[in-house]
């Protein structure tokens, strides 16, 4: 897979979203989530809060690239907390 570009970071990334996918998916049949309404005014589900945790922290490490010279673990850090407000209060 040398066309890939494969790096350890990049192979980390993918393995973490499937770990957390199936960790989901685990959860769910253990704990099966309902629905709630949280500021965003929409009904939204465990797997939902998921989405758009990563979807945001897509775009917090592209603005972080792009605006800003620093190492991306400042980005990581904006991110863990950005998640973990949308899983709490969304």
């Amino acid at each position: 897979m040398e066309w890939m570009a494969w790096t350890l970071p990049t192979a980390l990334f993918f393995v973490t979203i499937a770990v957390t996918l199936v960790g989901m998916g685990l959860l769910h049949r253990k704990y099966p989530s309902t629905p709630r309404v949280g500021v965003l005014g929409i009904e939204t589900m465990r797997g939902d809060r998921l989405f758009i945790s990563l979807l945001g922290s897509a775009f917090i490490n592209l603005a972080w690239i792009g605006l800003l010279d620093a190492p991306q673990y400042g980005a990581l850090i904006i991110c863990g907390l950005f998640a973990f407000c949308v899983f709490r209060w969304v």
